[in-house]
């Protein structure tokens, strides 16, 4: 017989002829129903603990749909309602940890992102400002490379023009040293 808190409140006994009072036989056997029915469902209450603290350990996932197996027979029934009550709490407070343990998880992954995020970006920079530095030194290289070819090349020139300058002067000294005349070479 499944015992439901409607069924102790209903309950009458049998008066007893000659006393004030209930049957004892009657009564004592109603209390041993209740203790019966009683352990039944500390018995499942226990079960059902044993198996939201696997679930929640992450061991039970594959045991979650055997859970609901005990739990359906006793919501089918039409007199199981305080067992349908704590079933309904306990879905209920499962429903809400799932939620805030979905909610834990939403928040971690956003700021595991946000730190991945701020790593990229900050090597990124990192390698930006490498970059920079190396092409300035580079360009610091080049401009002085080009700064010594302006010079060489002014020196260059410089002692080129002195050279020819110097090749004519002694051209125009032997000129003026030999004033003989092309006509008297016999050219």
């Amino acid at each position: 017989m499944a015992l439901t808190p409607d069924d102790v409140v209903h309950k009458e006994f049998q008066h007893v002829r000659f006393k004030d009072g209930f049957d004892p036989e009657e009564v004592d056997d109603y209390l041993d129903e209740i203790v019966v029915e009683w352990r039944k469902a500390l018995e499942e209450n226990n079960d059902l603990k044993a198996k939201l603290a696997a679930f929640e350990s992450g061991a039970a996932a594959p045991a979650a749909p055997a859970a609901a197996a005990p739990i359906a027979p006793s919501v089918a029934g039409a007199t199981a309602t305080g067992t349908s009550a704590g079933i309904i709490e306990l879905a209920q407070r499962l429903h809400d940890e799932h939620i805030a343990e979905g909610e834990a998880t939403r928040h971690q992954l956003i700021a595991d992102a946000e730190a991945e995020v701020s790593r990229i970006r900050t090597d990124a920079e990192m390698k930006q400002r490498e970059a920079t530095a190396r092409l300035e030194r580079e360009r610091n290289t080049l401009e002085g490379r080009i700064t010594e070819l302006r010079e060489f090349e002014r020196d260059y020139r410089g002692k080129l023009r002195a050279m020819i300058e110097g090749q004519l002067r002694d051209l125009d000294q032997k000129s003026a040293s030999n004033s003989t005349p092309v006509s008297a070479i016999g050219l």
